[in-house]
């Protein structure tokens, strides 16, 4: 082979070889621009962790009865869930009137049940702003917990698990606005709790005494109520023995009041109340209080949507047991008709003494 062929060959075999690699590599490039065009942004999850970073304290009953833990990076879409709106994101709370209960209740609820107990002696605190999205749309009017949840709660762990504090919202159908209140409840002396009983207090409106005349009137529409959707807040503060409330919400005036924890102002039947004794004497409930009430107990927190209104006649009990729809208990059709209650809650924050322990014997008893 002469030195001018040998050349030329040389020539032709670099030329192929360097087609071959363009070649591989442009294949590559479709390849990989092929495999990018099919790859979809998966949407991310926004748990309630993510829009109120305090889970770590609490435990979360379902409306199902069922207790979902510390519910870090969790959703339930029957119950517990976020929502977004023009203000931002929530944490939603949705409670049917009928399902599995949680403990000795009668109502269903999704809340959060703080994890520790602490002392009435010593400091403890809990915030929250939320909105009332939904009452029940059934009800009997003349029982007092008709279309009403419980949005906030200190609760007792120990003896007759009685509740020093429970929050409500009460809205009658064909309202605009409903009526925000707060009740407490005895701490009843002896061993027998029957007799228990709440004392309510009005924050905007009515307060838990005031009803329908039958079971499908209702009393005047409250003129400085609140509205289901407007915004609202409360603070729980609780030192030294005593529990201090403060309730805002733009365009209402706030509210604060005081309540001792630690001495009772009910020891004897001349200390009942007069709304006591209209409301709860008739059906027996007459207990008095333990002289040093909730001085001796572990309390804890609770907050979400506990549904006050549930389909027991009223003819058990006309504070309690509603009469409304549940559909026999079908979640999916309550949620179709109204008949539950949904709370959403934008912030809330919790602070805790260093002296409190564990609330593990609550959920062993009641879960």
């Amino acid at each position: 082979m002469n030195l001018k062929s040998y050349f030329s060959i040389s020539t032709i075999i670099i030329f192929a070889l360097g087609f071959f690699v363009i070649s591989c590599s442009n294949t590559a490039k479709e390849s990989n621009v092929a495999i990018d065009s099919n790859i979809k942004e998966v949407d991310k999850t926004t748990y309630a962790s993510d829009v109120i970073p305090f889970f770590d304290h609490w435990k979360l009953i379902l409306g199902d009865g069922s207790n979902a833990g510390i519910a870090n990076n969790f959703e339930n879409k029957d119950f517990f869930y976020t929502a977004n709106d023009a203000s931002g994101d929530w944490v939603v709370f949705k409670a049917p009137n009928a399902g599995d209960t949680h403990g000795t209740s009668n109502n269903t609820r999704v809340e959060l049940a703080q994890i520790k107990k602490w002392s009435p002696l010593t400091h403890n605190k809990l915030s929250a702003t939320l909105k009332v999205k939904n009452v029940s749309s059934t009800g009997d009017a003349r029982v007092a917990a008709s279309y009403s949840v419980v949005i906030g709660q200190i609760h007792s762990a120990d003896a007759h698990e009685n509740e020093p504090l429970k929050i409500f919202y009460k809205k009658f159908p064909r309202h605009t606005k409903g009526s925000v209140f707060w009740n407490y409840e005895i701490n009843t002396a002896g061993d027998d709790n029957s007799g228990r009983w709440d004392f309510s207090t009005a924050v905007w409106g009515y307060d838990f005494s005031v009803v329908g005349t039958d079971e499908n009137s209702y009393p005047e529409e409250p003129k400085d109520g609140i509205a289901i959707g407007e915004e609202l807040s409360y603070i729980i503060e609780v030192k030294d023995g005593s529990m201090h409330l403060t309730f805002s919400s733009p365009g209402h005036s706030t509210k604060t009041f005081t309540k001792n924890l630690i001495t009772s102002e009910y020891t004897t039947k001349a200390d009942i109340p007069s709304q006591t004794q209209s409301l709860f004497v008739p059906i027996g409930q007459d207990g008095v209080e333990r002289p040093n009430a909730y001085s001796d107990e572990g309390l804890f927190f609770k907050l979400g949507s506990y549904n006050q209104t549930n389909g027991k006649s009223p003819e058990l009990n006309r504070n309690w047991c509603s009469g409304a729809e549940t559909h026999g208990g079908n979640v999916a059709m309550q949620y179709k008709d109204g008949n539950y209650a949904e709370v959403w809650f934008k912030e809330a924050s919790i602070s805790v003494s260093k002296d409190a322990i564990s609330n593990e014997g609550y959920f062993t008893k009641n879960d």
